[in-house]
């Protein structure tokens, strides 16, 4: 039995020849082509990769190492002298006030220190780098809005 055969392939049709033409105008009254739109890169990176906020963690990290090993420290040194110096923690200073104690109310002038210097490593480092940051970033931000 004989199955129709498909039909054949419509023929095709030939390659386009090459432009080999040179690129100056055929027409010289043509309007010359537009210049392509130059953009102006920024001369910094953007905020994710910029090196202030490395600067800036970085600054933040040291702050708050600063201020969480000074009321730490100072607790863990009351800890270790109540657990292994009970002698000197129960050693009378002065009256009726043992060493201690004294320690121990010592914990809210130490917690005090901690804040103030929590407070004086971020004048003093971070905040000038977050100022910086942000004023770049609202530069940043007033040249793109210029576009």
């Amino acid at each position: 039995m004989d199955y129709p055969s498909e039909p054949p392939d419509p023929p095709q049709p030939p390659d386009p020849p090459h432009n080999s033409s040179p690129s100056y105008l055929t027409y010289p009254w043509q309007p010359p082509p537009p210049e392509p739109v130059r953009r102006r890169t920024p001369r910094h990176h953007a905020l994710g990769r910029h090196s202030d906020m490395r600067l800036l963690r970085t600054a933040y990290r040291r702050q708050r190492r600063v201020a969480t090993l000074t009321a730490l420290g100072y607790f863990v040194l009351f800890l270790l002298l109540s657990a292994f110096a009970p002698g000197l923690m129960t050693s009378r200073v002065s009256g009726g006030l043992s060493a201690g104690l004294l320690l121990g109310l010592l914990q809210v002038p130490v917690a005090c220190l901690a804040i103030w210097l929590y407070e004086y490593t971020a004048r003093r480092s971070v905040d000038p780098i977050a100022d910086r940051i942000r004023k770049q970033t609202e530069l940043d931000a007033k040249r793109e809005a210029a576009r």
